[in-house]
């Protein structure tokens, strides 16, 4: 039986400058779905590149009705912690939602944007065939550079000889490669509190 969990969870206020602020999101996915390149990963995604997110995959499966996402209010306050919850679990529904359907499954852009920290811009010109890196090679590098779940380190180490040569395939840079992208992923929901 296929399976992908998907967790939304702790926000975080980041300074985008002197005068604004976001929150930005952990998503956490866990899955044994043949979809998938990797089987565990983490990102941090704002609430506008799930704006962004929706509207590509609306473009692209025309006749699908999409979920919503979480309404954006104009009296959103980020120093409310139940605005941030209730937003937060919008955007997990929604991700839900969409990892149920096959056909969005399919699109490059779903996994690019759960499986790497690429801006938006980054993984159109992917998805595109405009950078030297595939959708996989992203995913892989990524992966590579934040890694947080020592089975699959273990399981990658045992394989490693099978695919040795192909696996750093691209030599260019997929994005930031310091610890700031870093989210603090664990492998069990249980222990979220940090």
């Amino acid at each position: 039986q296929e399976f992908v969990t998907v967790l939304v969870r702790d926000p975080r206020t980041q300074k985008e400058d002197s005068w604004h602020s976001y929150i930005d999101y952990e998503i956490f996915i866990h899955t044994n779905s043949m979809c998938f390149t990797r089987k565990t990963s983490c990102v941090r995604r704002r609430f506008r590149e799930f704006v962004w997110l929706r509207q590509r995959l609306q473009s692209n499966a025309v006749l699908i009705q999409l979920p919503e996402l979480p309404s954006k209010t104009p009296f959103f306050n980020m120093n409310n912690p139940h605005h941030v919850d209730h937003r937060r679990q919008g955007l997990q529904e929604f991700l839900e939602k969409i990892l149920q359907d096959a056909l969005l499954l399919s699109d490059s852009r779903l996994h690019l944007f759960l499986q790497t920290q690429l801006s938006p811009e980054d993984m159109e010109a992917c998805v595109s065939g405009q950078t030297k890196y595939s959708v996989a090679d992203a995913i892989h590098k990524f992966a590579s550079l934040n890694r947080r779940f020592p089975i699959e380190d273990e399981e990658r180490k045992k394989g490693k000889n099978d695919v040795d040569s192909d696996s750093e395939s691209s030599s260019s840079r997929l994005g930031p490669s310091d610890d700031s992208i870093s989210c603090a992923c664990k492998a069990s929901p249980a222990s979220e509190e940090s």
